[in-house]
């Protein structure tokens, strides 16, 4: 239900495998019957049997992968590009590169995040649980005040993986539409979402075109690859316009969703018959673009839970010292 870093790091092993054996010159089918029985993880044994399955049924390997629905778009269409291009190991190392990327980032931004979630911890172990027993002259109910602070702590759970399960892809069209208009209110997470659906469109859109594949089509299939709902429901609309003979260029220059950079620099090289060199340019920019904005973020989260927490902390101090210097006072003013 929740991908893992330790997940994204076994599709990255999966594609790293996958890459070596096709450009050592083995079949896609053996090498994906070498996969199938020492895969990465597990959960790549019933897919690759189906799959394994499919190819034996003259399916093609495109077509093979979409059994089960195992695979996000993004895969699928890189996949289907290597397949027609005939540059199999080449989208197998991209693939390769980009859940590499994804893991080092997902496992820096847990490890940002462990320093405030142990001072959370502990704040919460004094202050709901080692006080309260002290001021009972340690005759409180030791197992009450732990189920009382686990209860304090669980909106925060409950909140965690609430937002960690928001945000996965393996949600339907609307329900991903809704978390991406919802991230544009966020400051840096909207755009840095926005910049790595880019990225990818263009990384598909590249590999696409490269393989040969229709110019409209290759747009279908690369804005299913995006991940981007805004996106696709941009391109769908075009669908018109392009019976009317308007280029794609045309279209991307008067649609919102696009930055006026993605623009000017997908214009230029239609018009210079170098779109692929640019659609590179723009995959590697905008993809740099989001890890930035992500690092950013994985710096400044656990900065402002810190923040937070020492606040806290700080009125909880004041509070208590408070409390036992009245207790104090009453007792002297008692005599």
């Amino acid at each position: 239900m929740i991908v893992t870093p330790g997940q994204l790091t076994q599709r990255a092993d999966f594609y790293h495998q996958l890459a070596q054996l096709t450009a050592a010159g083995i079949g896609v089918t053996n090498a994906l019957g070498q996969m199938q029985r020492h895969p990465p993880g597990r959960s790549y044994r019933v897919p690759l049997a189906r799959v394994l399955e499919a190819l034996a049924n003259g399916q093609n390997l495109s077509a093979s992968l979409r059994n089960g629905n195992w695979l996000p778009d993004f895969d699928l269409a890189l996949i289907e590009a290597g397949e027609r291009s005939g540059r199999l190991d080449a989208c197998f190392k991209v693939l390769a590169d980009y859940y590499t990327q994804r893991a080092t980032l997902a496992k820096q931004i847990i490890g940002e995040l462990l320093y405030p979630a142990f001072l959370i911890h502990f704040a919460a172990l004094i202050f709901l649980i080692v006080l309260p027993y002290a001021a009972s002259s340690f005759n409180a109910n030791i197992a009450w005040l732990f189920a009382k602070a686990a209860l304090t702590l669980s909106p925060l759970y409950i909140g965690v993986a609430l937002l960690i399960f928001a945000n996965q892809n393996r949600h339907g069209e609307q329900w991903r539409a809704f978390m991406e208009r919802l991230s544009y209110l966020v400051p840096v997470v909207g755009s840095a979402r926005h910049s790595l659906a880019l990225s990818r469109l263009a990384m598909a859109l590249e590999a696409l075109i490269s393989a040969g594949v229709n110019i409209i089509q290759a747009w279908e299939l690369a804005a299913a690859a995006s991940a981007s709902p805004a996106l696709s429901r941009a391109i769908a609309s075009w669908q018109p316009h392009f019976a009317e003979g308007k280029t794609p260029s045309e279209l991307v220059n008067v649609s919102r969703v696009f930055p006026e950079m993605f623009a000017n620099l997908y214009h230029s090289g239609e018009m210079s018959g170098k779109l692929d060199e640019t659609l590179r340019r723009l995959h590697t920019h905008y993809l740099q673009d989001a890890t930035y904005k992500l690092q950013l973020i994985a710096q400044w989260i656990p900065r402002v839970i810190y923040l937070a927490v020492v606040i806290i902390i700080g009125i909880k101090v004041i509070q208590f010292w408070s409390g036992y210097f009245n207790q104090i006072s009453n007792v002297m003013n008692g005599f």
